[in-house]
């Protein structure tokens, strides 16, 4: 079991943070990790919700996007590439 981590303790945690990455990237590294954490807890409760959705829910969500190999999606080419205008 670990013991609890006193005053002293996180002071110690707290200068070797700032000395490794120093004053200035502090911040960002907060800022970055906050980011995650927000991703990380939307991603969770949308698989949550997508989970506990009833069935005849799932059923109105939108169809997915035609992918390559559907009939309609395929291009008509003249077997010529393409040219960029310049």
């Amino acid at each position: 079991m670990l013991p609890n981590i006193g005053f002293t303790e996180m002071m110690i945690i707290l200068l070797v943070v700032l000395l490794v990455f120093g004053a200035k990237r502090i911040p960002e590294i907060g800022s970055s990790m906050g980011k995650g954490i927000r991703e990380f807890k939307r991603s969770f409760t949308d698989t949550q919700d997508a989970i506990m959705r009833p069935d005849d829910d799932r059923d109105r969500v939108s169809p997915p996007a035609p992918t390559m190999h559907d009939a309609d999606a395929t291009p008509e080419t003249s077997g010529e590439p393409k040219r960029l205008s310049q």
